[in-house]
């Protein structure tokens, strides 16, 4: 069994955190889920993990990535890393 080490800052409802969560459980990766503030002003963790208030933001130290954002950028980085595009 593989522990992760992949973070997804995250808030309920959000469609694009919808996406990237979609995308974590069809590749069957683990992740650890942190729910971030309604609002912009509170989020302060996530701001100093990506440098910006928005929500997702992925965090997979396995491969470099400090926080990032967008949820086209993040599904497409786990469809290369983890998916079909992943190097055999």
């Amino acid at each position: 069994m593989t522990s992760t080490s992949i973070e997804l800052y995250d808030l309920p409802g959000c469609p694009y955190c919808a996406k990237v969560k979609s995308k974590l459980d069809e590749l069957g990766l683990e992740y650890v889920s942190h729910e971030v503030p309604r609002s912009h002003g509170e989020r302060t963790e996530v701001e100093e993990v990506s440098g910006q208030t928005g929500v997702p933001v992925l965090v997979d130290p396995e491969h470099g990535v400090e926080g990032m954002p967008e949820s086209d950028d993040i599904v497409d980085y786990l469809e290369q890393t983890y998916g079909d595009g992943a190097a055999a």
